[in-house]
């Protein structure tokens, strides 16, 4: 079923992301981890796809498996940085194979090396639209969903054109947007305003993560532009020089039961979260806002 179906029910939800681990032998751990989440019953999970395709068979086996094994509505992250046209659409092609109905439609991220990106020789796939274009061409009945920025795109030459960009992905056929990660829900809840007054209509869902370790924040804000709240960032240190790991994982927990808490009393159709598969820690977040249990597809 095409998540846009799933979001005309107004109700509120919560979904995942997952990753999809590289190693073959850790993926035991990871469907225990997606099985724990699971019992949550999230309206759809998604799963990610590595830069430049690194982990695309990864992503098209787990995410036919979430679908046809666990009964989970899923979307598949596709980044297109680099890709030939028929390698997306031999992609594309098998998702549809498989049984899967949603496509997160994506730019994805240049070499990490800094090395020239190989463009398709036809100029295709420069930017997430012309993927979103392709996909509705190719595949009229599967869902598209894209990125959204809240605090601007890195690359973006103002807030304005981000927004720009952004309308024209879904007016050229993409349902909804989930935004990038963020700390302060005043920063989504003035995107949303003037991506409303921009003439966006469509749902806007909000990404949150939990932060779990010091360790991992600047190399998550950095891809993304997020910026993290000068007192929030001083509670996690804090935590940290207190009790280590353990403290800034309950400070990191309780930031985002607030952040969803909050998201969904003010408007917000729903909250995706960013699992990092972390399973213990995102049951904790669902359960504290009473949404675990009656969702899922046409149940």
């Amino acid at each position: 079923m095409r998540i846009a179906e799933l979001l005309r029910r107004k109700e509120k939800f919560i979904s995942l992301e997952f990753f999809p681990p590289r190693d073959r032998a850790l993926w035991p751990a990871f469907f225990t981890a997606a099985e724990k989440l699971c019992a949550v019953n999230p309206l759809f999970v998604s799963v990610t796809y590595g830069a430049m395709g690194s982990t695309r068979d990864n992503t098209m086996e787990i995410v036919a498996r979430l679908k046809n094994e666990c009964d989970l509505e899923t979307m598949a992250h596709l980044t297109c940085m680099g890709a030939s046209a028929a390698s997306v659409n031999g992609f594309l092609d098998a998702l549809v194979r498989a049984g899967v109905d949603n496509v997160l439609a994506l730019r994805g991220d240049p070499p990490a090396d800094g090395a020239a990106c190989p463009f398709d020789g036809s100029g295709n796939f420069r930017c997430a639209a012309d993927l979103v274009t392709l996909i509705r061409a190719r595949h009229p009945s599967l869902g598209i969903g894209v990125a959204a920025y809240p605090e601007g795109h890195p690359e973006a030459p103002s807030a304005e054109e981000d927004l720009a960009f952004l309308k024209r992905k879904l007016d050229l056929g993409a349902d909804f947007a989930i935004t990038q990660l963020f700390f302060d829900n005043s920063v989504y809840l003035d995107f949303t305003r003037r991506a409303r007054a921009a003439g966006i209509a469509k749902p806007l869902i909000p990404g949150i993560l939990p932060i779990l370790n010091l360790g991992t924040i600047d190399r998550l804000i950095s891809k993304c532009g997020a910026h993290l709240p000068p007192g929030y960032l001083s509670r996690l240190e804090d935590a940290h020089r207190r009790g280590g790991p353990a403290a800034v994982a309950e400070v990191g927990i309780a930031h985002a039961k607030t952040q969803a808490r909050d998201l969904l009393e003010r408007g917000a159709p729903g909250v995706h979260l960013y699992t990092l598969n972390k399973a213990e820690a995102c049951v904790e977040i669902v359960n504290s806002l009473g949404l675990g249990g009656n969702r899922g597809r046409g149940r």
